[in-house]
């Protein structure tokens, strides 16, 4: 099958949606389809099977595109729409495949075109604007909102990434169309010796200290103000908290609440990371923790931390519960003592580590890679049958 996919992102860059994109890609490949992605001006080129790339023109004033809604992507992806345009004009594609806002021009091209579409669902289309806290405007949401419905409504297929958001398609009625996708494989990690974790975790830790890992962007749903709090009441034990991620901006300004919390010492920042590297951080690590605050899509590094074997501690807000539960992972109130609390308890009690192991069986039994390709495979069939009923 040759289809054309729609990405409005930094493709490749070691963020979410491009992640998932990857993954999407990888299993379309193994699939043995033809995809042709239409994507930004910036990111990094990889390399599948079947697959080619193909950029729109640089507009030369946006080197970056930052995460989240913002005014930028509005000429991006008009120059989306208007490469996948022309390349429908030359060559005869059998589906379209959108993520995000992109939905709505792929709605509008097959439409022109008499094609099937799939919407990959990453996230709600209005919820963002929240997330972000990108405007708070009645008007603007309430144009989301009927955006998002019109992709729904016209989409032959959609992707939901968590049950939030395959619930929330099948309360607008549109339940026929969704199947649930959840964004669960992670790269292919080098070998790590364990004379290389150690060496690692010697240079992050002083000896016989423990090792708290966050991984992930600086966004203020992300909850780090929380971890650095929670940090603060724990700053009389042998911890060292390490962030993986963030801008220079971003690690700037939580480096001055952390000095003003005078913890500055037991907080190591290690900045953006590439995805194959992660593997080596997780693994040096004693505990893991998504301090999320707001949101409901769950979190890309909630499968691989699952697998990891390392206690998990989390915010016990449906963002996580949709995988979580208290028999994998250790839950607490999104407030800095209830979380100072079950770091604590993931740190020093054995019960913890029970709890890992029970994860990381979770994980290997429920989130593999034949599951995934299986699923893409449904989601493309269905697509094609409901375009052949119409």
């Amino acid at each position: 099958m040759n289809i054309l996919m729609l990405a409005p992102e930094p493709f490749f860059q070691p963020r979410g949606t491009p992640i998932s994109v990857y993954f999407r890609l990888k299993a379309l490949s193994h699939l043995g389809h033809h995809v042709d992605v239409v994507t930004y001006h910036v990111g990094e080129n990889v390399k599948f099977k079947n697959v080619n790339i193909l950029r729109i023109p640089d507009p030369g004033f946006i080197k970056e595109v930052k995460i989240g809604p913002s005014f930028g992507k509005i000429p991006l992806d008009f120059l989306l729409w208007a490469r996948a345009f022309f390349r429908l004009v030359h060559k005869r594609y059998d589906l379209i495949f959108s993520h995000e806002e992109a939905a709505l021009l792929g709605v509008w091209l097959s439409q022109t075109w008499n094609l099937p579409h799939v919407y990959d669902m990453h996230s709600s289309l209005p919820q963002q604007l929240e997330n972000y806290d990108f405007s708070r405007s009645q008007i603007l949401h309430s144009l989301f909102r009927r955006m998002e419905k019109y992709i729904l409504k016209h989409s032959h297929a959609v992707i939901a990434i968590c049950d939030d958001l395959r619930e929330k398609v099948e309360r607008q009625g549109f339940g026929s169309k969704v199947l649930l996708l959840e964004n669960f494989l992670e790269f292919e990690p080098p070998t790590y010796t364990s004379s290389q974790i150690k060496e690692k975790r010697s240079e992050i830790a002083p000896p016989h200290h423990k090792i708290i890992l966050y991984a992930g962007n600086f966004q203020p749903y992300q909850g780090i103000p929380l971890l650095l709090e929670a940090l603060s009441a724990l700053k009389e034990k042998k911890i060292v908290l390490l962030l993986a991620g963030g801008t220079p901006r971003e690690i700037n300004n939580m480096k001055k609440k952390a000095a003003s919390l005078s913890i500055s010492n037991k907080v190591r920042w290690v900045g953006q990371i590439p995805p194959s590297q992660i593997s080596l951080f997780i693994a040096l690590a004693d505990v893991l923790v998504s301090p999320r605050i707001s949101g409901t899509n769950t979190p890309l590094k909630i499968y691989s931390f699952l697998k990891s074997g390392k206690p998990l501690v989390a915010t016990n807000l449906w963002t996580h519960t949709q995988v979580l539960n208290p028999q994998i992972s250790i839950l607490v109130n999104p407030d800095p003592s209830r979380l100072a609390e079950g770091l604590d308890f993931a740190l020093f009690h054995p019960q913890a580590q029970k709890r890992a192991q029970q994860a990381k069986k979770l994980g290997e039994q429920k989130y593999n890679l034949s599951l995934y390709i299986k699923t893409i495979s449904q989601i493309l069939n269905k697509a094609l049958e409901s375009q052949n009923h119409l």
